[in-house]
């Protein structure tokens, strides 16, 4: 019993120790399941290689620790040598609940994922049973104990197989009637040697990989300047944010304008009340309202604009320079634009009715030339 206190203190103590370096792990975290198998065989009393019992069996454990764990074994023996042989397939069983420890992490520590290979200690304590026993007074079920050594080979990229050789010792502490007053020890004579090869898959955890994951510590300076860090950024996106709210407000407002601006009525087109003035211009002697023949090209001009131009109504205005009486120089005007329409009318044959003539009397704001100021000229009043 002092060497299952003192095996079960140490695995406490390196499980405290471990839990400071890997990553914290779930419930259902580094569990795994296996298969075992081999020979065992009566510690004293026979010849070993005469005597083997061959026996399989299966395994379920969680490792809470990089170091400490705990499994549940259960194996089945087909005969039971060098006892009389019985008619039972399964001539008994042991089911154990089995404490380990990797001592190669205990001593080498964990650097991150198993090793290639590794060694390992368990101990625990169990439940056997003998079937079909010739004698009533013999007890079938027993307290039983293991101790064994894990020869492991963790394989694969990512370590999730493991294959193992497991030589052990299994006890029969108490319930068998071969034991002297059925008191609970360790008796060599009724104990078995055992021999198995076994294979062992680890299901996948949360972190990602099938084993324990190194913990990244640091420490307080570190933890400071992350958190100035965080906090520089964390003002750096406030200052963002308020550059990107006025700028939005400033998007707003230009939206607003440009909807302003399309819903707002084009104006309304007028055309301007002014008439248009055409440039060729009939000059006249003083006193005088003839044409004289070298100022008929003027007129032309008009008639051939009114001929591509059949929409055309134009105005003739006559104009005399200011000499002379007012009176003299309106009947004068007057006569002058008469005298040009005669000519549109009978000589270019332009209709009369698209042509009529105003006196303006006497003007000296024409032309800076005063007698330049003694002239017909043409306003198209269509325009």
């Amino acid at each position: 019993m002092k060497k299952l206190f003192l095996m079960l203190l140490v695995g406490a103590m390196t499980a405290s120790v471990s839990a400071q370096t890997v990553v914290e792990s779930k419930t259902l975290d580094n569990i795994y399941i296996g298969v075992n198998g081999g020979l065992a065989t009566k510690t004293t009393g026979h010849s070993w290689l005469s005597d083997l019992n061959p026996n399989l069996g299966v395994r379920l454990g969680r490792n809470f620790t990089p170091v400490f764990g705990f499994a549940l074994e259960s194996n089945v023996y087909f005969s039971n040598k060098p006892y009389p042989s019985i008619k039972t397939f399964v001539r008994s069983i042991n089911t154990s609940l089995l404490g380990t420890v990797n001592l190669s992490n205990w001593f080498g520590g964990y650097k991150g994922e198993p090793r290639f290979f590794e060694v390992s200690a368990l101990y625990g304590f169990g439940w056997g049973h003998i079937f079909g026993h010739p004698s009533d007074d013999f007890n079938d079920d027993q307290l039983t104990s293991k101790a064994a050594v894990d020869f492991a080979f963790n394989l694969g990229k990512a370590k999730a197989w493991q294959i193992y050789i497991e030589p052990a010792m299994i006890w029969t502490l108490a319930g068998n009637n071969m034991v002297r007053d059925n008191e609970v020890e360790y008796d060599v004579h009724e104990s078995g040697f055992q021999l198995n090869v076994g294979f062992i898959y680890k299901f996948k955890n949360s972190n990602g990989t099938h084993n324990f994951k190194i913990a990244e510590l640091r420490d307080q300076s570190e933890i400071d300047a992350l958190n100035a860090k965080i906090n520089d950024l964390r003002d750096d996106l406030n200052g963002k944010d308020a550059q990107l709210a006025a700028k939005d407000r400033q998007i707003s407002d230009l939206q607003k304008a440009l909807d302003d601006c399309n819903n707002k009525p084009a104006p309304k087109y007028e055309k301007p009340a002014t008439v248009t003035n055409l440039q060729p211009t009939v000059l006249f002697r003083q006193g005088k309202s003839v044409v004289d023949p070298a100022q008929y090209a003027p007129i032309e001009l008009i008639a051939q604009y009114m001929k591509n131009h059949p929409e055309a109504q134009v105005e003739i205005k006559g104009y005399a320079s200011p000499e002379g009486s007012t009176e003299l120089n309106q009947k004068l005007s007057e006569a002058r634009a008469e005298a040009v329409k005669k000519i549109l009318v009978n000589k270019y044959k332009i209709s009369a009715d698209r042509l009529s003539t105003k006196g303006c009397g006497a003007t000296d704001k024409l032309f800076e030339q005063v007698e330049f100021n003694r002239v017909a000229t043409f306003n198209d009043n269509t325009k």
